[in-house]
């Protein structure tokens, strides 16, 4: 009864805060204060709103709070050999449930188990009047005000605070091989897209000075057989490096500061042929750039748009330019009358994902 009582008392002052009308920084553990255009606005920590409110391990269904850690979702999962699929990234770990589901961020295994918004299955929001909307539900058959729940992946806090979210799991795989081949890029990339036309258990890769690295996972059959199909080199170590991958301290991204894009593309794109060192994940579909010379953002964009993509300034950088791709002028009317619908006022992480909303 305290607990619940506890809790009451911190909606209440996040309530307080919002119909104050003054711009709110939402943030949980700040591990991604450097992601999106600049943070503004008064400090709101949704850290003190925190715990597990519901798991089903026989469902597959867990229930947070915004600022429940993600360490605290590991361990409970862990317990009952369950994960999340998708692998978000910690970059430390002060990690919340409500900072993961607003930034959108997705880990290695993304391409073949899914980005975050996939598994969302609904979310509990305040709006700019202080009222809790409910979206979704609990169970993948439960669609009513389903796209909302989804659409708040990836938002970055823009459209109100998070309170809650329900997210679908998954029992982890029972066997694992991580495999390493010497091929240069464009080798890997007809590699890894013949690779996604079989029926391979191919989970995660990336490719980084001309070594290719994949994860094989699921049944001990399906991956033996893969390795006697594609054959490759086994890794020692594939754990230190998936999560070094996951959470960017991988040597590739060593230097913070230094202008690091991701570039989304198809698979199937032929390699980029801009100046500079690339890593690729996700079957080819993601593309980390550390541009040299002179390449400017108007040609990384430019070349991304050509083979049907986009290209964001993920991190580092100057970030006037607009760290996300610019909207094209229907889309941009969509977000405009989505953060109209949902704060009017402009409090919520006003120009975190566009300086212009």
């Amino acid at each position: 009864m305290q607990a619940q009582q506890d809790m009451d008392a911190v909606l209440a002052s996040f309530r307080e805060r919002i119909l104050s009308g003054r711009a709110l920084q939402i943030r949980g553990g700040g591990t991604k204060d450097w992601y999106g255009q600049e943070p503004a606005g008064d400090l709101l920590d949704t850290r003190p709103y925190s715990g597990i409110i519901d798991y089903e391990p026989t469902e597959l269904v867990i229930t947070a709070r915004c600022g429940t850690s993600l360490a605290e979702i590991d361990a409970a999962l862990a317990q009952h050999k369950q994960m999340l699929a998708w692998e978000p990234p910690r970059f430390g770990g002060a990690a919340t449930v409500g900072g993961m589901v607003a930034a959108g961020l997705s880990g290695p295994s993304r391409a073949s188990a899914g980005a975050v918004r996939d598994f969302v299955l609904g979310a509990v929001l305040m709006d700019a009047q202080g009222e809790q909307l409910h979206f979704g539900g609990q169970v993948m058959k439960n669609v009513a005000g389903y796209d909302i729940s989804r659409l708040l992946a990836g938002s970055l806090g823009t459209l109100g605070l998070i309170l809650q979210v329900s997210l679908k799991v998954l029992p982890r795989p029972i066997a694992s091989s991580t495999r390493v081949f010497e091929i240069n890029q464009e080798g890997a990339l007809r590699l890894l897209n013949q690779s996604a036309g079989q029926p391979l258990p191919l989970v995660a890769s990336a490719w980084v000075n001309n070594v290719l690295t994949i994860r094989l996972s699921g049944a001990q059959a399906a991956v033996d057989s893969a390795i006697k199909k594609m054959g490759g080199t086994e890794l020692s170590n594939p754990e230190d490096y998936w999560t070094d991958l996951r959470e960017q301290t991988h040597p590739f991204f060593a230097d913070s500061q230094a202008p690091l894009w991701r570039l989304s593309l198809p698979s199937v794109a032929p390699p980029v042929d801009l100046p500079g060192r690339q890593l690729i994940e996700w079957g080819g579909a993601q593309r980390w750039l550390r541009p040299e010379g002179n390449v400017d953002a108007v040609a990384i964009r430019a070349a991304a748009l050509a083979v049907g993509g986009h290209a964001s300034l993920h991190r580092g950088g100057d970030k006037a330019i607009g760290v996300f791709h610019p909207l094209q002028p229907a889309v941009e009317t969509i977000h405009r009358r989505l953060k109209q619908q949902f704060d009017p006022q402009g409090i919520f992480n006003p120009g975190r994902l566009y300086a212009s909303l």
